[in-house]
């Protein structure tokens, strides 16, 4: 792939919904990935769509969102609208939609609403490759030509410097059991509330507690840190909250916080390349209420064949600048470049 993909990307469209994106918060990807390509040493781009194998419709899902939707009208047409223009435009002016009927084209989006707006166009929403956090397979992602798109939360652009160097000593146990702190939203999450929000023993965050617990808080008081406790968990609750991807699932991995994914439908990035099961637990939400019992059965050595494979496959969900080989944009790529490969081309 290195050495062969091309991409090109379309100039048509104004900014800010397309060529730009957001940098900072939930939905961070969208930007970083756009202006990568765009801007970045140029290594994957091509500026001749002839001897392109993907073409890339450049637009931000959450600038639509920020720019076109009227809030709480729950209409998402305005956006769908925008895509329909947009692939109008350009399988009109270009030969290469028209080709595969957009199969060799991809869109990216890491907003909830990406596949919703995707329906902008049949064939971008049924034929063409969607790069999406929200990775559904229960709301019509196909695992066989879209690509999950993990999503990364970099408050203030930056990942937080406490997760740059997690843990010096790889054996340096772990205070607690297993940690999560977030919003009751969705139809998972209230259920690990029902369970076990606040049933840890008394603690102030430095280790005065249990040393086997849970930690489940709705909102982290503000006298505890958020990323220290994951920093001294051996284990990341992970669930979905109104969509199925979380960026918790990223954050643990930095963390060297073995993840557990806790969510139904979900597709997991990369999965194409990276074993899961190899640094990560999947829990069947009819089992939240086992979760102690499950999480303390783990062994001590595979705890740690567990944590070993989280600190090795944290390269390929870094964003780094410049980009380098196997990282994160490398391996959405890479990603695409897999699906691409069974697309005939007329």
């Amino acid at each position: 792939m290195e050495k062969i993909l091309k991409v090109y990307v379309y100039e048509d469209g104004d900014h800010p919904i397309a060529h730009d994106g957001p940098c900072k918060d939930i939905y961070s990807i969208e930007g970083r990935f756009l202006h990568e390509i765009e801007h970045g040493d140029g290594r994957f781009r091509t500026n001749d769509p002839n001897e392109a194998h993907v073409y890339f419709l450049p637009l931000s899902v959450a600038w639509m969102v920020k720019y076109l939707y009227t809030p709480l009208s729950y209409n998402h047409s305005p956006l769908r609208q925008f895509v329909s223009d947009y692939v109008r435009l350009i399988s009109t002016k270009y030969p290469f939609w028209n080709r595969t009927h957009g199969a060799d084209h991809f869109m990216l989006a890491c907003h909830d609403w990406g596949p919703s707006t995707s329906k902008g166009n049949p064939f971008l929403y049924n034929t063409s490759i969607r790069v999406l956090c929200n990775a559904n397979t229960s709301e019509g992602f196909k695992p066989q030509k879209d690509v999950s798109l993990p999503e990364i939360h970099l408050l203030g652009g930056e990942v937080s410097s406490k997760l740059l160097s997690p843990q010096k000593d790889y054996n340096t146990p772990r205070r607690h059991l297993a940690f999560f702190a977030g919003g009751a939203h969705g139809p998972i999450r209230p259920k690990l509330f029902q369970y076990w929000k606040n049933r840890g023993d008394n603690d102030n965050g430095n280790g005065n507690g249990n040393d086997n617990d849970i930690r489940v808080y709705e909102y982290l008081p503000k006298d505890l840190d958020y990323y220290s406790f994951m920093l001294n968990s051996k284990f990341c609750l992970c669930p979905s909250g109104y969509e199925v991807a979380s960026p918790r699932i990223v954050e643990s991995i930095y963390a060297e916080c073995v993840p557990v994914i806790l969510s139904n439908n979900y597709v997991l990035p990369f999965s194409d390349v990276l074993q899961w099961d190899a640094f990560s637990i999947k829990v069947d939400i009819s089992d939240i209420p086992r979760l102690k019992e499950i999480l303390s059965a783990i062994p001590e050595d595979e705890y740690l064949r567990l944590k070993k494979g989280v600190m090795a496959v944290r390269r390929h969900f870094t964003l780094n600048q410049p980009v380098k080989r196997f990282d994160v944009f490398h391996m959405i790529l890479h990603s695409i470049w897999l699906r691409r490969l069974n697309i005939p081309v007329r």
